[in-house]
């Protein structure tokens, strides 16, 4: 863990994106939009990627909204969804590299 530790607030929001990607299928569904053209991506762009119904798809992907990972906007009929980068530079500060381990020999 780099800088400061968490408050107990951070902590507490943080979990809750942790364990929305503690799934594999929100995991992938993250990297996929992450992955698409222009960041952003409907469902409709990412059914053909999973043995999983659009319904199935979109509860998913609810689930990484509430969560605070990604966020989405509709145009028509569609809602595309976009992955927050202020949420994944906040993950990445807790996972970063850990300190060096001094060995001795």
């Amino acid at each position: 863990m780099t800088g400061e530790p968490l408050s107990a607030e951070q902590a507490a929001e943080l979990s809750s994106v942790f364990k929305a990607l503690g799934d594999p299928v929100r995991l992938r569904l993250l990297s996929l939009i992450a992955a698409h053209a222009d960041g952003e991506a409907c469902v409709c762009d990412l059914s053909g990627a999973f043995e999983l119904s659009g319904p199935t798809i979109s509860h998913h992907l609810k689930v990484l909204r509430e969560a605070g990972a990604i966020t989405g906007e509709r145009r028509g009929t569609w809602v595309y969804y976009r992955v927050l980068p202020e949420t994944l530079r906040r993950l990445a500060a807790v996972l970063g590299p850990a300190p060096s381990a001094s060995t001795s020999a």
